[in-house]
């Protein structure tokens, strides 16, 4: 039993899929780049108040519900509750990071699968178009040199196509793989700051809370 191949479609469908990769790599780079510019905002302005606790008006950044300001007011919430064990704080400082990171690193799965597989799906595509040009040379329905040579020249375009968003893909995974881990570094050191921001605040929440940081610089060091 001898199975036909349509080359020429599936040659075509690669390079379709390799544009469409390209259109969703520009999306999501785009689209976290801002997410994360508007993130470190958020985080220095949580800086400057932690930096300034009397001053006046700066009760109010906490009424905006970004997820650094609101994981920071959580935070200080259970700062200041009367009782709270060591314990408890550790665990909440550590929930609080683990959601942080998975929202700041959401959707950069994308760009690594994209990365690893346009080379390849553009190698497919280049495999396709050119199987298809043989099997025109085969059944005699190409004579001119000339067109076979443009039959393979369109066949290496999957390829080139493919290694092109593969390294657009990559310089925006290095350049926003950069940009989250500063949001998840300035978040740690946005928990170690809400202490002595506590404590400033409300002197005799300084009696009631033990200090953590020394386990988060241990979790930072590793």
């Amino acid at each position: 039993m001898h199975l036909e191949i349509d080359t020429a479609y599936f040659h075509h469908v690669c390079i379709m899929a390799l544009y469409a990769s390209m259109v969703l790599l520009a999306f999501v780079i785009v689209e976290r780049f801002i997410y994360y510019v508007l993130l470190n905002m958020r985080a220095n302005r949580v800086s400057t108040v932690f930096h300034t606790p009397t001053k006046t008006g700066s009760d109010m950044v906490w009424t905006r519900r970004d997820l650094i300001t609101r994981s920071i007011g959580d935070y200080l919430t259970a700062l200041q509750a009367p009782g709270i064990s060591r314990a408890r704080l550790e665990d909440l400082s550590a929930a609080l990071f683990i959601t942080v990171n998975g929202k700041v690193g959401a959707r950069l799965w994308m760009l690594d699968t994209i990365v690893t597989a346009a080379p390849l799906v553009g190698l497919l595509g280049t495999i396709l178009g050119i199987m298809d040009t043989f099997n025109a040379l085969s059944a005699g329905g190409i004579s001119d040199p000339a067109a076979v040579s443009r039959g393979i020249g369109a066949a290496l375009l999957a390829t080139a196509i493919g290694i092109g968003t593969a390294l657009f893909g990559l310089l925006g995974h290095n350049m926003l793989h950069r940009m989250a881990d500063h949001v998840t570094e300035e978040f740690k050191r946005l928990l170690l700051l809400a202490e002595s921001y506590a404590a400033a605040r409300e002197p005799s929440a300084a009696n009631r809370v033990t200090n953590i940081g020394s386990a988060i610089r241990g979790e930072a060091a590793e």
